[in-house]
């Protein structure tokens, strides 16, 4: 029985150059969520797409020489391309130049239109090109004769135009209230301090119309505004449910959204203008917004100007994409920034993947091949050594829903590695190739609880290296209705005897 409906999202990526090790980041940790909860029995629906209008897209189209939707076609097929290189589970890839997208944000402008929360007027200040934002004077710094932004470091220009703004100030209360009321609507907590301390400073209504360049969604009625590229990007989340069409089956089991991933730089679009406009708009809210933090490398944040940007593509194609996958989930903890460096992921392979879940699998598979040919006959016999590997485990894999309904995926990761330390321990100190020669029962009930260990693992594993975990399911033979989570309760995957294949060695070392 299905446990419910799981919707979770990617930021959607703005194409205006190639994808980098932070929009790997947050797609793969959102993929490792969508496989989590499809083994644990849930309908899941997992999206990104890219955001392919505004200035700053018209400008790269222009450097390019080629028409705006042409050089959108171009760049978001590289997106696309993308999410196979991650090997991401995605049931969907939105684009804002599809039609679905206009339908869905005309109807949310005139919502809001009609709500009373949208009005003419004038805009001046700072804004910038490169964040799509705009920024108080108190968030402006002037460094060497250019203006930038504190928080992202964006050169920003002073802005003179006529506007359509949002009643951003109406909401502020209302906001406020829901944050009190929905304490894990953002997390982590630092961020949910971050947005709150904002907020309470005050809002200002907001600027959601442009008349200074062309590429982008039309304002209705008013063709001479283009839609805030934001209130467009945002609405993506919706138009991928097919809405206005509410009555479908799409929005209906998957709106609200269960998750929405986003990196720390988008929290405030994310955190307070979007739920602002749903609240206007009469829409339900997100279930909850998580903000990771910063890919940085050698404890920088990379960008084009140090010259110390990291091509994901490049770092897959030379260790593997499991190997990536784990690496970053495991290396950036609970919503913090993260340090990365090629050195530090080729000692993560090798520590974690090759000499403890690769080796646990490998010396068993191995083992038991050469010396009962793949067959290991149930037991009904435990000892106190045994029992107390099961009770570890058993203690361990009862917390892992509860890390991951709060993203905590550092910590499973570690309490999943926990559990193959164990397990290898548990074989060191049973030593089957000894009982091999004086006790076979006992031989027998010690490598079936070894490959029960390594079903366990594989399964836990799957979401972050669904290719290797693939490779040990099918040589454990582990048909699909035994690939869940439901072994978290019973303690047992197998209820009968084994018969496994060969395995080949799954992870290569870095030296």
């Amino acid at each position: 029985m299905k446990q419910g409906n799981f919707y979770i999202t990617t930021p959607i990526y703005y194409p205006s150059g190639n994808p980098h090790i932070g929009h790997a980041y947050s797609s793969i940790f959102a993929d490792v969520f969508a496989r989590f909860k499809r083994i644990d029995n849930y309908d899941v629906f997992f999206l990104t797409g890219t955001d392919e209008h505004g200035l700053k897209i018209q400008k790269a189209a222009e450097k390019n020489n080629l028409e705006p939707k042409v050089f959108c076609d171009k760049i978001s097929n590289v997106f696309k391309d993308f999410t196979k290189k991650l090997n991401l589970s995605n049931d969907d890839f939105i684009r804002t130049t599809e039609k679905r997208h206009f339908v869905a944000v005309e109807d949310l402008w005139k919502r809001l239109v009609n709500s009373g929360d949208i009005y003419l007027s004038k805009y001046k200040g700072w804004y910038s090109i490169s964040d799509e934002a705009y920024y108080n004077e108190d968030e402006i710094v002037n460094k060497e004769g250019k203006n930038i932004s504190m928080s992202s470091g964006s050169s920003v220009e002073w802005v003179e135009e006529d506007s359509y703004f949002f009643k951003l100030s109406a909401w502020e209360k209302k906001l406020l209230n829901y944050y009190e009321e929905n304490k894990d609507f953002i997390l982590p907590i630092s961020r949910r301090n971050e947005v709150l301390s904002f907020v309470k400073s005050g809002l200002k209504d907001l600027s959601v119309s442009r008349t200074s360049f062309s590429w982008g969604i039309k304002v209705p009625e008013n063709n001479n505004h283009v839609i805030y590229v934001w209130l467009d990007a945002l609405t993506n989340y919706l138009s991928a449910l097919n809405f206005p069409r509410n009555n479908e089956k799409l929005y209906q089991n998957f709106w609200p959204a269960s998750l929405h991933v986003i990196g720390k730089d988008i929290l405030r679009f994310h955190a307070i203008y979007w739920p602002a406009f749903l609240l206007a708009a009469n829409i339900k809210l997100p279930k909850r917004i998580f903000s990771h933090g910063w890919i940085l490398y050698d404890d920088e944040k990379m960008s084009k100007s140090k010259g110390n940007i990291l091509n994901p593509i490049e770092i897959i194609d030379q260790y593997g994409v499991d190997e990536v996958r784990y690496y970053l989930m495991k290396e950036v903890s609970h919503g913090s920034d993260g340090d990365i460096s090629l050195d530090s992921l080729e000692k993560c392979i090798n520590s974690d993947l090759a000499n403890n879940y690769g080796n646990l699998c490998q010396r068993i598979f191995t083992f038991v091949n050469n010396n009962c040919s793949g067959n290991i006959t149930k037991p009904t016999i435990f000892s106190k050594e045994d029992k107390s590997l099961l009770n570890f485990i058993k203690e361990k894999t009862s917390k892992l829903r509860e890390m991951m309904d709060c993203q905590d995926l550092n910590n499973y990761l570690k309490s999943v590695l926990e559990i193959s330390f164990a397990t290898n321990k548990y074989i060191n100190d049973t030593e089957p190739w000894k009982l091999k020669k004086i006790d076979k029962s006992r031989m027998n009930t010690v490598l079936f609880l070894s490959i029960e260990q390594i079903a366990k693992i594989t399964i836990l594993l799957s979401p972050v290296i669904p290719n290797s975990t693939l490779k040990v399911l099918k040589a454990l033979k582990i048909e699909k209705d035994l690939n869940n989570l439901s072994f978290i309760k019973t303690n047992q995957i197998f209820k009968k005897d084994i018969k496994i294949g060969t395995l080949e060695i799954l992870f290569k070392k870095f030296n």
